[in-house]
């Protein structure tokens, strides 16, 4: 089945959509070649180099790439790593599967919940490389850790306020600064408050989506592994973690969008 997700690549010999399908297949073939690798069995070199250089030039693909694949230019240099590491050939196979698991995780979701598309391309137009990789962490969690994917879903909302609130001045807020107050802070920088405006459907739903950012950070705070819980722990459940993303994603998507907007309109 064909996922919907794209992905912009820098690789100049694969220029513009680079979508999840075709990077699971690039993964899926460089895994073959690390596991060849790593089992004393044939492996070509130069596809490794070659997938290994479009991968890293998708940022949001780089973030979640093992650490060795960063390190490691060629098979040979992986041998060396991994020779050490583990004795059987058994280890190494099942390193490698766990070591690739968020980065495909990230992407088979992709094709489960539709909307991330358009939320992943706003997350690229901040330009930010830590929410990217909030972004897509919390996307890779959602389904097997829904208690981390809540907390990477609030920490997301809170590094997009911060990032937006930093163009506008250094002072605007605390070190200590929650998610409730930032979005506030944010908003009235974006002249999306509801005090802000007369129309009545407007003050409705920018006063919504406040409601929404308080909710957020009171699940995070209730239902994420962010906090320890007593002898009858709360546990959220999948859909309870997607709903966290998807809200954090939308009101990012949301921030983002206004923010871009004013920007270009100042730029006239």
């Amino acid at each position: 089945m064909a996922m919907k997700g794209a992905f912009v690549s820098t690789d100049p010999a694969r220029p513009g959509a680079y979508t999840a399908e075709h990077i699971l297949d690039d993964i899926d073939r460089m895994k073959m070649a690390l596991e060849a690798r790593a089992t004393g069995e044939i492996a070509d070199d130069g596809e490794y180099i070659v997938l290994r250089r479009k991968l890293l030039a998708i940022p949001r693909v780089a973030s979640l790439l093992p650490d060795f694949v960063h390190k490691r230019r060629n098979l040979g240099e992986f041998w060396m790593y991994i020779k050490p590491k583990f004795g059987t050939y058994a280890e190494r196979r099942e390193f490698l599967h766990a070591s690739f698991a968020p980065l495909v995780d990230m992407l088979e979701s992709t094709e489960r919940a539709p909307s991330d598309e358009g939320i992943t391309a706003a997350m690229t137009n901040l330009d930010a490389a830590h929410v990217q990789e909030l972004w897509h962490k919390a996307l890779a969690r959602r389904a097997e850790d829904p208690e981390g994917a809540i907390t990477a879903a609030r920490t997301l909302l809170e590094s997009v306020c911060k990032t937006i609130l930093d163009s506008y001045g250094s002072d605007l807020y605390g070190a200590a600064a929650e998610l409730p107050a930032l979005f506030a802070t944010a908003a009235k920088q974006l002249n999306l408050a509801p005090t802000q405006h007369q129309e009545p459907v407007f003050r409705q739903i920018l006063g919504g989506c406040q409601t929404v950012v308080h909710g957020l950070a009171t699940m995070r705070n209730r239902l994420s592994d962010a906090h320890g819980q007593g002898s009858k722990p709360v546990r959220p459940l999948v859909r309870h973690a997607e709903l966290a993303v998807n809200l954090a994603g939308t009101m990012s998507m949301f921030l983002i969008a206004t923010w871009e907007e004013r920007k270009a309109k100042l730029a006239l």
